[in-house]
């Protein structure tokens, strides 16, 4: 495959709409929102009528006809402005419209996709439990039949876009059986927001991400129909796996945006603020941090765009979307920390964007595949068990 990672002309144009949209919609707005900790409808919605919830789904389920390459380039453009609206728009996708699209009902298809493409209606997944975040094997989440129901009962914690007002929906995981060696079989299950016994936490008090919507879910005997069952029963751990496997590379990119966010605001404060009679960025010291911010924010780009082009062309990318969201997540805390210091005092108050990426960066390295996580997942593919 080419390492060629320049955009073609339609990514490109893609690129710069999106890049036009942070810096006139979403940075004017999202300061006041992101202190008030308030879901930024407005921004969504205008999100959904740019068709960029639907980016990588075919037209006939109301997508756009593009790919994940296209995906991870919006999330980039968004995260070099903020986070919140970055990870509303990758849980929406990947978590939340994706199953549905990989493993889905012909049936669930039509029903869902269309209305989760127009960002008119936010899907979550519900995978994160209080004893079973990165050992998925031990959900205690259960869905038992009972006639032409299953009947649900659990929690889950940490769930993106699950209590918005405009959530229509959450897969969620849950143990349907066992196997003959007594390990559990996990099932994904559809079930409506609204539906009787499904209970909405109120929302989290988190360090960052405080424009984005994170919730904790419980089930008393929730009730829907069997044909909820999102692909063949007892392979929802394998689903998982495999929406996680992509998941990280919009994580990268999401990591990579906020990256290169921080250079961004880095080489403007340095411009600008003059300390002992000239601007800072005369000084070396200050320039070779802002160097460094910047290897890391293009070896970072390089990582996740390789990864979701193996993707896109059918190939292997397993280990690639593993190195590309470790580096990158590492990179994003080391940029928002250098930003930050950058900026001296005024990196610590809320007015400024760095201090909002600071806050944004660390859980990267959490979610989606802890970075213990990923270096366990580029082992195995070097070949070492454990």
């Amino acid at each position: 495959m080419s390492l060629d990672h320049r955009l073609a002309p339609e990514h490109e144009e893609l690129r710069r709409t999106v890049e036009a949209f942070a810096h006139d919609v979403v940075a004017p707005k999202i300061g006041d929102l992101y202190e008030r900790h308030e879901f930024p409808y407005e921004i969504v919605a205008e999100m959904g009528r740019m068709g960029l919830f639907g980016l990588p789904f075919p037209e006939e389920y109301g997508g756009m006809g593009g790919d994940y390459l296209a995906l991870g380039i919006a999330l980039e453009e968004l995260a070099r402005v903020d986070s919140s609206v970055a990870i509303t728009l990758e849980a929406g996708v990947s978590l939340g419209a994706m199953p549905l699209y990989l493993f889905g009902t012909e049936e669930q298809k039509r029903q869902w996709l269309p209305k989760l493409c127009s960002g008119e209606v936010l899907g979550a997944f519900g995978l994160t439990e209080p004893g079973a975040g990165s050992d998925a094997g031990g959900t205690r989440t259960t869905a038992v039949k009972d006639g032409d129901e299953w009947v649900i009962n659990g929690s889950k914690c940490f769930i993106t876009n699950s209590g918005t007002d405009i959530t229509g929906l959450v897969t969620v995981t849950a143990v349907t059986g066992r196997k003959a060696d007594g390990r559990p079989e996990i099932s994904s299950v559809i079930v409506p927001s609204g539906t009787p016994g499904f209970t909405v936490a109120a929302p989290y008090s988190k360090v960052g991400w405080n424009s984005s919507d994170t919730r904790e879910l419980s089930f008393d005997n929730v009730r829907v129909p069997l044909a909820n069952l999102v692909g063949e029963e007892g392979r929802g751990y394998a689903q998982f796996l495999r929406i996680l496997d992509e998941g990280r590379i919009a994580i990268s990119a999401l990591a990579t945006g906020l990256a290169q966010g921080c250079v961004d605001e880095s080489v403007k404060y340095a411009r600008e603020r003059h300390a002992f009679g000239k601007a800072i960025g005369d000084n070396q010291a200050i320039q070779f941090k802002l160097a460094d911010m910047e290897m890391r924010a293009h070896m970072a780009r390089i990582g996740w765009r390789d990864a979701a082009s193996r993707l896109v062309a059918g190939e292997p990318f397993k280990k690639e979307a593993a190195i590309a969201k470790l580096y990158s997540s590492t990179v994003a805390v080391d940029n928002a920390r250098d930003a930050t210091q950058i900026h001296g005092g005024y990196g610590f108050m809320n007015e400024y964007p760095v201090a909002r990426m600071w806050r944004d960066s660390k859980i990267l390295e959490i979610g989606e595949g802890t970075s213990e996580v990923q270096r366990m997942l580029i082992a195995r593919e070097l070949g070492f068990a454990g």
